[in-house]
């Protein structure tokens, strides 16, 4: 398994394409707060439900500063049809050999009915206006994960 990042490290750069095919840099995103989250693949319930989540609270985070952005292994097609399907409005990025989320400790050991195997692990890392790690949790839940993630922010009670 990857290494876990921790707050007060610097996040990991990275450049991936999006639902369109574009680049999108972590640096696109200096002077702001971002929340990076990792999830295992688009349009599977869990993954539907935490990104309907992010996109129901998306003016909220605005309003408190943060950006936020979803990655997976899946390739800019299938992110374009999970963006068409749920009306979602914040990027959604491809890292189809799982680099970044190596590089973030998203990506390890995974058990599934008895199974052991290796997977995207569901993750969030929360990226300081610097480039520094505020927050990471990993093997979050999809359901409540964002109300938990306000919560831990400090942006809810």
């Amino acid at each position: 398994m990857a290494a876990r990042l921790e707050p007060g490290r610097k996040a990991p750069d990275f450049t991936l394409p999006d639902a369109q095919g574009r680049p999108l840099s972590l640096a696109d995103y200096r002077g702001r707060r971002v929340v990076v989250y990792f999830y295992p693949k688009a349009s599977t319930p869990g993954c539907t439900t935490q990104a309907c989540d992010f996109r129901d609270s998306l003016e909220r985070f605005a309003a408190d500063g943060f950006a936020v952005v979803g990655i997976s292994p899946d390739g800019p097609e299938a992110l374009a049809r999970f963006v068409d399907a749920e009306a979602l409005t914040f990027p959604l990025l491809s890292d189809a050999d799982h680099r970044v989320a190596e590089a973030y400790g998203a990506w390890g050991e995974k058990k599934n009915y008895g199974k052991t195997y290796e997977g995207l692990v569901r993750s969030t890392v929360v990226v300081g206006p610097e480039g520094d790690v505020e927050l990471a949790q990993y093997n979050v839940r999809a359901t409540g994960h964002v109300a938990k993630l306000r919560r831990d922010l400090g942006l809810d009670a």
